[in-house]
């Protein structure tokens, strides 16, 4: 009876779980072995065409590391912007903490689509920073922002810093003063407590924000699509290009798979690595 109570009660959220993680994700796998057919987006039969192509073509295959680099290098400039911030809210008296936590959210009730248009403004030959740069006489020519990696990983890291905030911000939290304390009553100096004590105890906050804005950076559409237009070419604006201006819907579930397999496996190496170096 115990059971049959257990699996009722496990029954709806099982139901979820499949309809909305499972079965997208099957739907997937199975459209990326579909033989591509003309007139029909989701192909016939079955074959690996798709993900021979990807690497195949050059023009496909390096798209992955490029998207896997920009994942990677925006992850580190948030993880150096954002545990500052997250140190000093942490010990922060609680007046302030409300007015620090509301900051540090408030980009969030900004669309991501009008973020990454502020961006393009700044950033354009004739934006707000080449302007003022020109009006000043410091430059002759507008500098190259946008466009290209520097401009997307600004943006990107713009996009996605409270989600690395918000994680550290929970380690941080958790960890006792009296540690601290302890320390400095032991001679320890600001770095070593920092080395010894901080850090070690925020890498489960660390750890779960690299992943965080990891995966939602190589997964991005629109802040490349603006910031970098084509130019920076992710697999992502591949993934949407082939789906819905190719109508090859076998080839970009292929491409979507790819991305993610990679990126899991990038998670798994970070998550390894982590894990043995703090163990």
């Amino acid at each position: 009876m115990k059971r049959i109570r257990a699996t009722l009660l496990l029954a709806p959220a099982a139901a979820l779980i499949f309809l909305f993680i499972l079965l997208p994700y099957i739907t997937v796998l199975v459209m990326s072995f579909r033989a591509p057919a003309e007139g029909q987006p989701y192909g016939e039969g079955f074959s690996v065409e798709g993900y021979a192509h990807f690497f195949a073509e050059s023009y496909y295959a390096t798209s992955l590391p490029q998207t896997l680099f920009l994942g990677v290098v925006t992850t580190l400039v948030c993880l150096i912007l954002a545990y500052p911030v997250a140190l000093h809210i942490a010990f922060a008296s609680k007046r302030w903490r409300g007015l620090l936590y509301g900051i540090v959210l408030s980009p969030l009730l900004v669309g991501i689509v009008v973020r990454s248009y502020g961006w393009t403004i700044l950033l354009g030959n004739s934006g707000v920073i080449n302007s003022t740069l020109r009006n000043l006489g410091l430059i002759d020519r507008p500098l190259p922002l946008m466009y290209n990696d520097f401009g997307v990983i600004l943006a990107l890291a713009h996009v996605f810093l409270p989600f690395m905030v918000l994680p550290l911000l929970s380690s941080l939290q958790a960890m006792d003063p009296a540690v601290t304390q302890a320390a400095r009553s032991l001679g320890a100096s600001r770095f070593t407590i920092f080395r010894r004590v901080t850090f070690p105890v925020s890498m489960p906050g660390v750890q779960s924000g690299c992943i965080l804005v990891f995966v939602l950076a190589i997964s991005s559409y629109v802040t490349p699509a603006l910031v970098g237009g084509m130019r920076v070419k992710t697999t992502t604006l591949l993934v949407v290009d082939a789906l819905i201006d190719q109508f090859q819907w076998p080839f970009g579930s292929a491409m979507a798979l790819i991305l993610a397999v990679s990126a899991g496996i990038v998670v798994l190496i970070f998550a390894r690595l982590t894990r043995m170096k703090w163990t």
